[in-house]
């Protein structure tokens, strides 16, 4: 057990920095190839926070994981809204522009409702896997578009080209690059097999440990930024961080498993899991929308979102 203890932590926390050194050469790369900063930031950087699920779900899928691949692209995305906004709203309100209203949140909700009726039949085919990813690299096209022939101020797009690094010389971004590719992969595999040995101690089935354990793992990126975007007052990054990473992991994360390893899905996943999935991303819209014209997620709509966190959980752990 502290074998497993122990794998589970390192495998999560090279996971987690090999992402963001993978992210960091590969951006710098990049931008030395001389791509423009706005194509890098809405690929490479926004794909950022999603890397460990993408990871996670394939090395998963691999390994004949089908449902713990799932619980971590479901798991994530009810961790991302109830325990990592719950925490940063905790901080003070969180304020929401229009633009992230009208646009990336009834997306993410499209994309949610999809990934449900794909689980209403109990199983994960190969096309749906490839109509996922098709729309994944749709999305991305729109961004670019959108950015290209709206040349306003774009909170999401400044971002993503903010954490651009400058000034790298090609050798040391093509070295982080390289790290990044070989440790991601291995890290995932030790996170896994961590996570499958304690698991397996307690019982726990392949969905339960993707909803739970590496859920919450691979949600820490997430957690990181939301509570930087809070501090440097910029709160529309918060709650875009997360509604995009809730939406890369529906298109992109949730490909994998189906692309990887078709075949029969847990019945909880496409009932259960599912419907708390949606019942969070209507509920994020709906909270913000009773607020009126302050559009902000307030420190008591944190402490609701921490309580339906915990008693998800809970639910897991005792089913």
């Amino acid at each position: 057990m502290l074998f497993n203890i122990f794998l589970l932590i390192a495998g999560l926390g090279a996971l987690v920095w090999s992402a963001d050194k993978f992210v960091y050469g590969a951006a710098a790369f990049a931008r030395n190839l001389g791509l423009p900063p706005m194509l890098i930031g809405l690929t490479i950087v926004a794909m950022g926070s999603s890397a460990p699920e993408m990871f996670v779900a394939a090395t998963a899928s691999m390994e004949g994981m089908t449902d713990t691949a799932i619980g971590n692209v479901l798991g994530s995305n009810v961790a991302n809204i109830t325990l990592i906004l719950g925490l940063t709203a905790l901080m003070g309100a969180i304020s929401v522009s229009s633009q992230t209203l009208k646009r990336e949140i009834p997306m993410m909700l499209g994309a949610t409702l999809l990934a449900g009726y794909f689980l209403f039949d109990g199983e994960l085919t190969r096309i749906e896997g490839v109509i996922l990813m098709t729309l994944f690299f749709s999305l991305m096209g729109y961004l670019i578009w959108h950015a290209v022939t709206n040349k306003g101020s774009d909170p999401f797009v400044d971002e993503a080209e903010s954490e651009i690094p400058e000034g790298v010389p090609t050798a040391k971004a093509i070295l982080w690059l390289i790290v990044g590719i070989v440790l991601l992969p291995l890290s995932a595999d030790w996170m896994v097999q961590g996570a499958v040995g304690i698991a397996k101690a307690y019982h726990l089935s392949d969905l339960v440990i993707g909803l739970t354990i590496i859920a919450v793992g691979t949600s820490l990126p997430e957690l990181a930024a939301c509570i930087a975007g809070v501090l440097k007052k910029e709160d529309d990054l918060a709650i875009g961080n997360i509604v995009g990473s809730n939406l890369f992991n529906i298109l992109a994360v949730l490909a994998l498993p189906a692309l990887i390893a078709p075949g029969a899905v847990d019945a909880s996943a496409s009932t259960r899991d599912f419907y708390m999935v949606l019942a969070t991303s209507s509920a994020l819209a709906i909270l913000i929308l009773l607020t009126g014209k302050a559009r902000q997620l307030k420190p008591w709509h944190g402490g609701v979102l921490l309580v339906t966190f915990v008693a998800y959980q809970t639910v897991l752990f005792l089913s």
